[in-house]
């Protein structure tokens, strides 16, 4: 394996593929150069003098500016690496060409129609609370609920959270957008929506913002209106059960997918190897008539220019420019920096600045137009390649992504996390010691780019086929592991 990649022959730096000591003779590009500094693998090395000041260039688009003078073979990090981010700007639509793979043999998973003309990947049974003081009590019910599975009920989760009360504006209107898409899931064969009775997002209000659903699959409980919530809780949910207990699993066509993009936990791979990758896969569904979406707006910053010039009309254009603005302007108004977004461990991995991050993430997104932009809580309603509202925050995100109709997340690390979020969430490592160390957590090793011999076109193909198979049925880790999590976004006030 070669000791440096070059992404893209603009590029002033490269990546180290594995840990070079300072001294080493490395060559790239016919660039021989000798290591300044030790150089963790997946870190940045200069392939030429920088002046102070001057643009540092990876995938062929600048990551930041270089603090002091840098010399070819020095280490570059976030110690004389500054990014280049600002505020809100103006943009200029320049678009381009998109470059999807020729439409082959239609492709089709095993899955359950619901009425409305959806497919679910999984016919679970939910409990959803409206409010974080029947938490507990949705919890007992998740665990006696576990001996309704069999037949076509495969899983009993419950989804306890903190909100449902003591919120204003947004808040109360994004907790009860999320819980009231959830409640209408496709994934979902039966669910019980659990009140207390008092809150500000009751069950008469979270029935409202359903708008018309299936009523043979949701059942509505207040725990104050009843003498024994647990008893009258079990009936439901019972019935529920009965009603699912026969339905099975039919062929229904690709196009019916809707795949969530997330990262988290990255490193200096994940640009290289897994977000390519996930790349691949989304074109290879969009041209099956299926949907992704890309969210973590403050993760596209530095990149927003990519994604703006491939937006299929000069009116998503201009919906993607105040996708972007609005998020910075969130940013200022709580006198925070926009640019302040990799992690501890992201920098650990070799990411230096949010520019550096946002080029390896738009990268899930491959090549495919931009077809619209969905709001925070909004389900998608257009095919093919779409953009959500919603933080980098990995719970958060991923449940955002699930309420909008995603029916599974593909989520590439390159440090490793266990989470869930209310749907099968697979995990896609950026580096093979990862996918080897943490085979607990990692369903799909993108490593296998580096270490295997495999082929970008190659892996697309193979996390497309495992992608169809966990449609069919398969579990991923998290699953058999029993996580499963949801996180609401708050941007305000707590009563």
């Amino acid at each position: 394996m070669a000791e440096l990649l070059r992404i893209s022959a603009k590029d002033n730096v490269a990546v180290a593929l594995s840990a070079i000591g300072k001294g080493a003779a490395v060559e790239v590009d016919g660039i021989a150069l000798s290591a300044l500094d030790d150089i963790p693998a997946g870190h940045k090395i200069a392939l030429s003098d920088i002046p102070a000041g001057e643009k540092v260039i990876k995938y062929g688009f600048p990551i930041g500016y270089a603090k002091e003078d840098v010399k070819q073979g020095q280490h570059i990090h976030v110690h004389n690496l500054h990014t280049c981010l600002s505020g809100e700007l103006e943009y200029t639509w320049n678009p381009v060409a998109p470059q999807l793979p020729a439409k082959e043999d239609e492709v089709s998973f095993m899955g359950y129609p619901r009425k409305n003309g959806k497919a679910g990947v999984r016919n679970e049974l939910w409990i959803l609370p409206t409010v974080g003081c029947v938490n507990d009590i949705a919890r007992a019910l998740e665990k006696e609920g576990q001996k309704l599975l069999g037949g076509g009920v495969e899983t009993v989760y419950a989804f306890p959270h903190p909100y449902g009360c003591s919120q204003m504006g947004d808040d109360q209107d994004n907790t009860r957008q999320i819980l009231a898409n959830l409640a209408t899931h496709p994934n979902v064969g039966g669910v019980l929506v659990l009140g207390l009775g008092c809150e500000n997002s009751g069950v008469a209000i979270i029935e409202e913002h359903m708008g018309d659903y299936d009523k043979d699959r949701v059942r509505f409980l207040i725990c104050q209106q009843v003498e024994d919530e647990f008893e009258e809780a079990m009936k439901l949910l019972t019935e529920l059960a009965d009603n699912m207990r026969e339905e099975k699993r039919v062929p229904c066509p690709a196009s019916k997918l809707v795949i969530g993009l997330k990262c988290g936990g990255s490193d200096g791979f994940s640009g290289i190897t897994a977000n390519p990758v996930i790349g691949g896969f989304s074109d290879l569904l969009v041209a099956q008539g299926g949907t992704t979406i890309l969210t973590e707006v403050p993760e596209m910053f530095g990149a927003e220019t990519i994604l703006m010039d491939r937006c299929e009309t000069e009116e998503m254009f201009n919906k993607t420019v105040k996708l972007i603005n609005d998020f910075k302007r969130y940013f200022e108004e709580h006198h925070q920096t926009i640019y302040e977004n990799p992690s501890p461990g992201n920098k650990a991995g070799g990411i230096s600045t949010l520019e550096d991050k946002a080029l390896g993430c738009t990268q899930k997104s491959g090549f495919a137009p931009v077809k619209d932009v969905l709001a925070y809580g909004e389900k998608v309603k257009i095919a093919g390649l779409n953009l959500l509202s919603a933080p980098g925050n990995d719970l958060v995100a991923a449940t955002a992504l699930a309420a909008s109709g995603a029916q599974i997340v593909l989520f590439s690390t390159g440090r490793g996390t266990p989470f869930a979020c209310p749907v099968p969430t697979v995990k896609i490592s950026t580096n093979t010691t990862l996918a080897t160390r943490k085979h607990g957590w990692i369903d799909f090793n993108a490593g296998q780019l580096l270490t295997h011999g495999k082929t970008l076109p190659e892996l697309s193909q193979m996390l497309m086929d495992y992608v169809l198979s966990v449609a069919n049925g398969e579990k991923v880790c998290s699953e058999r592991n029993g996580f499963h999590d949801l996180a609401i976004f708050k941007t305000g006030v707590t009563l």
